[in-house]
């Protein structure tokens, strides 16, 4: 009676999970396929027709309008320009500071990590206004160099924590074997240790483009030409241009901003679940 009691038990368990599964799934999925569907609504649909219906045609001209009215083309072209310098520098300069603080063990290492780590805990409301003055000074105010800059800051300490464990992973023996056969340090770094954290390295670069591409505050306050807008903040001067009149092209202009990271993440999707459990085990 007991082992059937269990059965039962387990039976209600498992299905219960299944429909908590379900739940997320419905809570995570709706917001995206209904903000694709009103991204190709006419114009009378969302006075007409409930908010949730299904478009009675598929009107894609609200794309055309956002990539080119809405001068959405300009700010996803900025975006890139910001984007991508800053993770090549974010990465670059992170997995070597990251592979000095692990493996090249020094007197002050653990001081540095702490260092980096107290980074971390920066509020970005604090660091604002210094920034802005900063840029003024320099001349990179309304600059893209002054996102960039400003990016790669605030990435480096969570990517030099994240590779610090990541590089836990690599046995010593193994650098230590190629130190002893002739390697430098270059080569030990760029030959052996980088290709073993290729997994680690698109982990950490998805995390930070997350922080980048979804970036407002920053973007609002160093970039004022509407020509070098980002396309967070182009968003903002879309649906300011537009009003409550023209909901779809304005729900086409977000769809432009969420579908590169809809498609990033679906394509990379392996290989950050094997980055993010790559430096859970050491050895």
């Amino acid at each position: 009676m007991s082992e059937k009691n269990g059965h039962v038990k387990a039976f209600f368990s498992s299905y219960t999970m299944k429909i908590l599964l379900f739940i997320v799934v419905i809570i995570q999925v709706y917001p995206i396929a209904w903000l694709l569907m009103s991204s190709v609504k006419g114009p009378t649909e969302f006075n007409l027709n409930p908010t949730y219906a299904l478009p009675e045609t598929l009107h894609f001209q609200n794309y055309i309008d956002a990539w080119t009215v809405g001068n959405m083309g300009t700010y996803f072209q900025n975006s890139i320009l910001v984007t991508f310098p800053a993770l090549a520098f974010i990465i670059l300069l992170g997995a070597s500071t990251a592979f000095a603080i692990e493996k090249m063990k020094w007197k002050l290492s653990s001081t540095v990590m702490l260092l980096f780590l107290a980074g971390i805990m920066v509020p970005v409301q604090i660091v604002i206004l210094p920034l802005f003055s900063i840029y003024f000074n320099v001349g990179l105010l309304n600059t893209h160099w002054s996102l960039i800059i400003t990016y790669i800051a605030f990435g480096l300490p969570l990517t030099i924590f994240l590779f610090t464990g990541f590089f836990k992973s690599i046995p010593n023996e193994l650098i230590e074997a190629a130190v002893v056969d002739g390697a430098t340090i270059y080569q030990v770094f760029f030959k052996i240790a980088t290709p073993m954290l290729m997994n680690a390295i698109v982990t950490v670069a998805l995390v930070q483009f997350f922080f980048v591409w979804n970036d407002l505050i920053f973007a609002m306050t160093f970039i004022n030409d509407s020509e070098l807008r980002t396309i967070q903040t182009g968003l903002l001067a879309f649906t300011g241009q537009y009003g409550s009149r023209q909901w779809g092209p304005t729900f086409a202009s977000i769809s432009l901003a969420v579908i590169p990271i809809l498609f990033i993440y679906l394509f990379l999707n392996q290989k950050i679940m094997k980055g993010l459990t790559s430096g859970a085990v050491k050895g």
